[in-house]
């Protein structure tokens, strides 16, 4: 997958060269929350990551690989289920006294590994550290004014404007509850391979050697009498996308979820391999800047509509994406789904294949923009996803009277632009596979307000803004879908961000294995605890 492609005309017309795999047909993958329940004890689980985590901390680093690993070691206060919505886990009772108050009631008897008891001391010590400046979740706490504990097990929170989000948020790792006795001595040494844990999930630490393998080991007294884990150890080991395929096949491996959907074309043909796709919230768009042309909303509307995004998915992801008008996920869709799904439908400006009508609006935009002369520069690093949509934005240019050139850097540089404006200079656009780890489009839309660190081409409205406002200050679900479908239509219908594909959550099994989610859920939930064997004989 690591490779350069030539310029491509015709996308559609493409197969991927990964293996030499034809694409797979997008009709046919059905997307599951989850996969077939276990009923058989397993003594060990080897599962690739795609590369070794760098902390077990998760304020220090919060990435896909850390979180495989630490959603089974640590438990939440909301826990994400595998339909990608959250239900209190580490709380008994949540009440909203008043819209800038929230009252979370713990469940009692929950043990940490150390065998102490969690007390809304743990609780409040956990939040704050999680808030401190920092730390990888503080941007979770800034309506946050106080986290006191008022009660033995109950724990009181004051924002400073009502926060919707922060609930989602207490699902993720910002509501991660650390023993404190166990973890405030360890300082920065905590989560590093010498350390252990001091958390309460269904498995412990059990050994990490770096650079070689981490274990995870079953907690037979978990504090949950409902879940009951039936695998005594997972051991982690890392794998690119060069050898992850070989170490399935060849059975060095049980399991994984994929960091890239290519691979599961070959895997797809093995008999002893199970292949699921689940929801997600992840979309491949492209990062307008505001240095050039792409700054006219008029031409990012007329590239949109001369995206080939069926010949994307074909070519840059073997068939195993779907063309998308959203710059986010049908897994965000974690309440109305029915109204979201209704809303999306009705989109426009986003066709998965241009036709002559969509073209000709295109060409006309551009006119109307004054035929830009200076190329529009796409950026890529390489890789085959983000080769085949550079190609794409050069063969869609062309055909509405644009140019566009593409600057390839390496994956470093490529990185830098995330957070360094200076690296971006030069570039009027950035395929991005982007994803949120909250269950609702609001947790996305934050990124077209107009101090968003993530609004690149300096999107400006006041209108936008005051609906976002609204929408963080809005607890009722009924009321929070109805603004997040208004700015789902601003933001697509001011090209904000260019959609172009949603690529599914791949989990790839030992065909003998069964169990865990599907969906996205992996990176926060106890995925571990319900893995096992597909069959008790086995």
């Amino acid at each position: 997958m690591r490779r350069r492609w030539a310029a491509i005309a015709g996308l559609a017309a493409v197969t991927t060269a990964c293996s030499g795999a034809q694409a797979i047909d997008p009709g046919a993958i059905r997307l599951d929350d989850t996969t077939p329940r276990a009923s058989g004890a397993v003594d060990n689980v080897t599962w690739l990551l795609a590369s070794e985590p760098r902390s077990l901390d998760p304020d220090r680093k919060g990435g896909t690989n850390e979180g495989t690993v630490t959603a089974n070691i640590c438990d939440r206060l909301f826990q994400l289920q595998p339909d990608l919505s959250p239900k209190p886990h580490l709380v008994a009772r949540f009440d909203y006294p008043d819209p800038r108050t929230l009252v979370l009631t713990l469940r009692e008897g929950v043990r940490f590994h150390n065998g102490s008891t969690m007390t809304a001391d743990d609780v409040v010590w956990s939040l704050r550290r999680h808030a401190e400046p920092s730390r990888q979740q503080a941007d979770e706490f800034g309506n946050v004014t106080a986290i006191e504990a008022t009660g033995p097990l109950t724990v009181t929170v004051r924002f400073s404007k009502p926060d919707s989000m922060f609930q989602q948020a207490l699902a993720g790792d910002a509501g991660v509850v650390y023993d404190r006795e166990y973890v405030e001595p360890l300082g920065k040494d905590y989560g590093t391979p010498s350390s252990g844990d001091g958390c309460s999930g269904p498995y412990r630490l059990a050994r990490w050697r770096s650079g070689t393998d981490l274990v995870i080991e079953r907690v037979d007294d978990y504090w949950d009498p409902a879940v009951r884990p039936l695998v005594r150890t997972v051991t982690f080991r890392w794998a690119d996308d060069s050898t992850v395929v070989n170490n399935l096949t060849t059975g060095a491996a049980d399991g994984t979820y994929l960091k890239s959907p290519t691979p599961a074309v070959p895997l797809t043909r093995n008999s002893d391999i199970s292949v699921f796709y689940g929801p997600t919230t992840a979309v491949w768009s492209l990062i307008p800047t505001a240095r050039g042309a792409m700054a006219d909303t008029r031409v990012r509307r007329a590239l949109s509509l001369a995206m080939d995004r069926s010949g994307i998915a074909k070519a840059g992801f073997t068939g195993l994406a779907q063309p998308w008008k959203a710059p986010v996920g049908s897994g965000s869709w974690s309440y109305q789904r029915e109204r979201f799904a209704a809303a999306y439908d009705r989109l426009g400006g986003a066709p998965a294949s241009p036709g002559d009508a969509d073209l000709a609006e295109a060409a006309r935009l551009v006119r109307e923009a004054g035929s830009p002369a200076k190329p529009i520069v796409v950026a890529s690093d390489g890789s085959q996803a983000r080769s085949v949509v550079a190609n794409a934005v050069v063969d869609a240019a062309r055909r509405i009277g644009l140019t566009a050139e593409i600057r390839t850097m390496s994956k470093q540089q490529f990185s830098a632009m995330y957070t360094d404006e200076a690296a971006r200079a030069d570039i009027d656009l950035s395929p991005e596979p982007w994803y949120i780890t909250k269950s609702d489009p609001i947790g996305f839309y934050k990124n077209a307000a107009t101090d968003a660190p993530n609004n690149w081409v300096g999107y400006s409205s006041p209108d936008y803004d005051r609906l976002m406002t609204e929408a963080l200050r809005a607890l009722d679900d009924g009321e929070r879908a109805r603004l997040a479908i208004e700015l789902q239509d601003r933001f697509t219908a001011d090209a904000v961000w260019i959609p172009l594909v949603q690529v599914p959550n791949v989990l790839v099994l030992n065909r003998k294995l069964t169990g865990p989610p599907a969906s996205m859920a992996f990176v926060s939930y106890p995925w571990a605890a319900h893995l096992g064997a597909s069959r008790t004989e086995d």
